[in-house]
């Protein structure tokens, strides 16, 4: 008889191979996409968010710690990824919603060339940020278990909510949950 690991001793590999059958989803206790909405999950302790200087597309250097007071969501994602691809349309539409109600949306790219990231972009139309992290250190620090990972962060920069997987970022009740942290 094959014993199961703890959650806390089941590798990165496994937890990273695993989420396509919702391993993942039952290990972090996430919601299965069979279940409506996946919505966002309290990150415990909410630890303060790692700082970060990364360039956007036009060259701009964009820091985390200048953007205390406000909410920022911080997407990690790769043009490669099929799920990040799913959830960029969602995104632009939450963005429409969001960049007026003192929130910062970030798209990290994690890897790659800008070039591939603009043709990626002009696709979907996208407008809002994107910075680049071509060599992962900001997507390490954040503890990203795959792509996409997404953080949001509290007016004090602290890692509040988390999402593992992509989403629909435009659905009410994530946006609800998203402003809520402006009060």
């Amino acid at each position: 008889m094959r014993t199961l690991k703890p959650p806390s001793a089941i590798s990165r590999r496994t937890l990273i191979a695993g989420a396509a059958s919702g391993l993942a989803a039952s290990v972090l206790n996430v919601p299965a996409p069979s279940a409506g909405p996946m919505l966002l999950q309290a990150v415990p302790g909410k630890p303060q968010g790692p700082d970060f200087t990364l360039p956007d597309l036009d060259g701009n250097d964009v820091r985390f710690a200048d953007l205390k007071g406000k909410v920022v969501l911080v997407n990690f994602w790769a043009t490669w990824c099929p799920p990040c691809r799913a959830e960029i349309p969602s995104m632009e539409r939450a963005w429409a919603q969001l960049k007026e109600r003192n929130v910062v949306m970030l798209a990290v790219h994690v890897g790659g060339k800008p070039d591939s990231i603009w043709e990626f972009l002009a696709e979907f139309n996208v407008t809002f940020p994107v910075l680049i992290d071509k060599s992962s250190t900001a997507s390490k620090a954040w503890q990203t278990i795959g792509l996409p990972t997404t953080y949001v962060a509290d007016r004090d920069g602290r890692k509040a909510l988390r999402a593992i997987g992509g989403r629909e970022w435009d659905h009410p009740d994530l946006i609800a949950s998203i402003v809520a942290l402006n009060e």
